[in-house]
């Protein structure tokens, strides 16, 4: 397996628009497939969606891990909202996780419920918290001007830039305005997080990600 090679993930994501599944329905049936495919793991990762996952694939892939090799399965949970439903689907396997901080309290209450002793934080358990969420913490530690160079290599610069002068864009905080930028067409989150994950300089992961493929 190469770093050019597309994660297990994208290849059934792929084919599955191919087959001629909308996006909304070929994401969840590979949501389903990959916590189904779960099962023999020794360690689970639960994201909130499939750009998180690919990030998290791919960065590690960069540092030299292919984590499926290591029995770990990254399983996206299409929204925080289901975590609570996933949890007692994970077996007796090892657990961890990436969440958006927004999203914590839902994450405490669920991991709770389940059994899980989160009285010291979330991260003593293996879970880390994004500041906004994934694509925000990739967009600070590239910097806007690397980013606009990867926009501009993907022929999304000048889309990006007409964005930003439209009336409710106008103004706005660069860094907040690409990530709106990103989520605004299908697909697109999912092409940018395995991009922005290939520029990054590895002496500069974000901490919730680093945290993350430390306590692997």
């Amino acid at each position: 397996m190469t770093l050019d090679d597309a994660l297990e993930v994208e290849t059934a994501l792929d084919t599955l628009l191919a087959d001629g599944h909308s996006r909304t329905r070929a994401t969840a049936l590979v949501i389903e497939r990959t916590l189904a495919h779960s099962s023999g793991a020794s360690t689970v990762v639960l994201t909130e969606g499939l750009s998180d996952q690919i990030a998290l694939e791919v960065i590690a892939r960069r540092g030299g891990r292919v984590l499926e090799e290591e029995g770990i399965a990254v399983v996206p949970l299409g929204g925080a909202t289901n975590v609570g439903r996933f949890l007692p689907r994970v077996g007796d396997a090892r657990l961890a996780g990436l969440y958006d901080v927004a999203q914590e309290r839902h994450f405490e209450r669920s991991l709770e419920r389940a059994g899980y002793d989160v009285g010291s934080g979330l991260a003593g358990i293996g879970f880390f918290a994004c500041d906004a969420d994934l694509e925000d913490e990739l967009i600070r530690a590239l910097g806007m001007d690397r980013v606009e160079q990867i926009l501009d290599a993907d022929g999304e610069l000048a889309s990006f830039r007409r964005m930003t002068h439209q009336p409710f864009h106008r103004g706005g905080v660069p860094e907040q305005q690409l990530r709106r930028f990103i989520s605004a067409r299908s697909g697109r989150k999912y092409r940018y997080a395995r991009l922005l994950a290939e520029a990054l300089d590895l002496a500069h992961i974000p901490r919730p990600l680093a945290d993350l493929l430390g306590y692997l």
